[in-house]
Formats: structure tokens, C-alpha cells, sequence
């Protein structure tokens, strides 16, 4: 049995919201699957109304740029884990048990999910991977950030660092290191496919080694000021 998972994002990143029409549903999945297969760089909604097909004008109906279409995407992603973590720590009552299933779900590549979801999750995981940090390495990130573009990002970071506390409640750092595991899951995976001696996990490929390294720095970081 799969649950529901549905997420209503910011509104002042859509001029027209994509859920509520079969089209926006359509430029949603077709936007994943261009960004996931050609980058963000190539992706231009020329191209993307000619994948769906529709027209260019149409697209920009819905998204003002797609800078805008890009952090709709990462946003998606970042709720939809936050939304796995709570639903598999909802039964763990161990901090270090959860911790270390919030390690499981963030190198996630191959973990099955219990979630029914329209969207391509694994093609989400390897965009918030290669595409996610352009979202706030831009020019406009101060206006983003009033405009409360990052917010899930920031509730993930936030939920993460509620369960360091819960497991040291002494620990001073407990939001840098949250967001400092989730940038180094990423990092760690994308060296590991594509720049292996930045890495220690490139012969094998697998991201159970990754996530040994990531327990290795958590576990490291929070003991320490045990």
C-alpha cells in the first residue's frame, strides 16, 4: 500500500499554479526530464514547449524564468523528503537511529519508496544533486530568500538539526551541521560518478560507502562535544 504525498509550494514562484491543470502538470514532468537529461544550462522553454508540445508563450504563463521552474523543482524535492523523514522516524524513538535514517534517505538513489508520487523521484534526486545549489548561488538569492523561496530547504535543515540536539543537546553547531550533511551527501555522490579522485568511494560506486563516511562525520562532529 502507497501513501499519498502532495505538497502545495510558494506561489511566487508559478504566475499560473502548475497542479491545477493537465498542461502545468505537463511542463512539470517534462521540465524534470529535460533538466535531469541535458542540464539546467540547455534547458531553454523553447525547447521545452517543443518536448511537450506546446508553445513557448504557453510556458511562460506558468513560470515567470526557469530559474524560477528549477527552484519549483528542487523545492518539490527538498518537501518530499522532509516528508519521507518524518513519515520513517514517526516509529524510531533512538536519536541515533533516526539520524542514521535520515542518512539512508538522503543518499537515496535506490531506496524504495512508499510514497505514490506523479514525478520521476530518482531524475528529482540527480537534479537536486548536479542543479540544487544553483538555486541560491545566484545574484537574486536575497530577493529569493525574502521572498521565502528556500523555506523547504530551510524546514529540512531545521528538522535534521532537531534530531542532533535530541541526540546531544549540548552540541553547539547543530543547523551548520544539518546543512553541511545535506550539501556533503550531494557532493560526495556527484564526485563519486564524475570526479572519483575527490572521493573515497569510486571503485566500488556504492553509496552505502557514502553513507558510512557521512555517519562517520556526524557521529564525529556530535560526540565530540558530548
Amino acid at each position: 500500500m502507497q501513501l499519498n504525498f502532495s505538497v502545495k509550494l510558494n506561489e511566487k514562484l508559478y504566475l499560473r499554479d502548475p497542479e491545477r491543470s493537465d498542461l502545468g502538470k505537463q511542463i512539470i514532468t517534462a521540465g524534470i526530464k529535460m533538466v535531469y537529461e541535458i542540464g539546467y544550462e540547455q534547458l531553454t522553454f523553447k525547447k521545452l514547449a517543443a518536448a511537450i508540445p506546446t508553445t513557448e508563450a504557453t510556458i511562460y504563463r506558468y513560470f515567470e524564468n526557469k530559474h524560477k521552474l528549477l527552484i519549483y523543482l528542487v523545492d518539490w524535492y527538498w518537501a518530499y523528503i522532509s516528508f519521507q523523514i518524518i513519515f520513517h522516524l514517526n516509529n524510531l524513538t533512538n536519536a541515533e537511529d533516526k539520524i542514521k535514517k535520515i542518512i539512508d534517505l538522503l543518499v537515496w538513489e535506490d531506496n524504495a519508496s512508499e510514497f505514490a508520487v506523479d514525478l520521476d523521484q530518482k531524475a528529482l534526486y540527480y537534479i537536486s544533486i548536479a542543479e540544487g545549489n544553483k538555486t541560491y548561488l545566484s545574484k537574486d538569492v536575497d530577493e529569493n530568500n525574502r521572498e521565502m523561496f528556500y523555506k523547504p530547504y530551510k524546514d529540512l535543515v531545521q528538522l535534521i538539526a532537531d534530531i542532533f540536539k535530541e541526540y546531544n543537546p549540548d552540541y553547539k553547531y547543530p543547523r551548520s551541521l544539518a546543512s553541511s550533511l545535506v550539501e556533503t551527501s550531494h557532493f560526495q555522490y556527484y564526485f563519486m560518478q564524475h570526479l572519483p579522485r575527490l572521493c573515497d568511494f569510486s571503485d566500488q560506486k556504492d553509496p552505502k560507502e557514502i553513507e558510512e563516511f557521512l555517519e562517520n562525520m556526524v557521529f564525529g562532529a556530535l560526540n565530540q562535544q558530548a
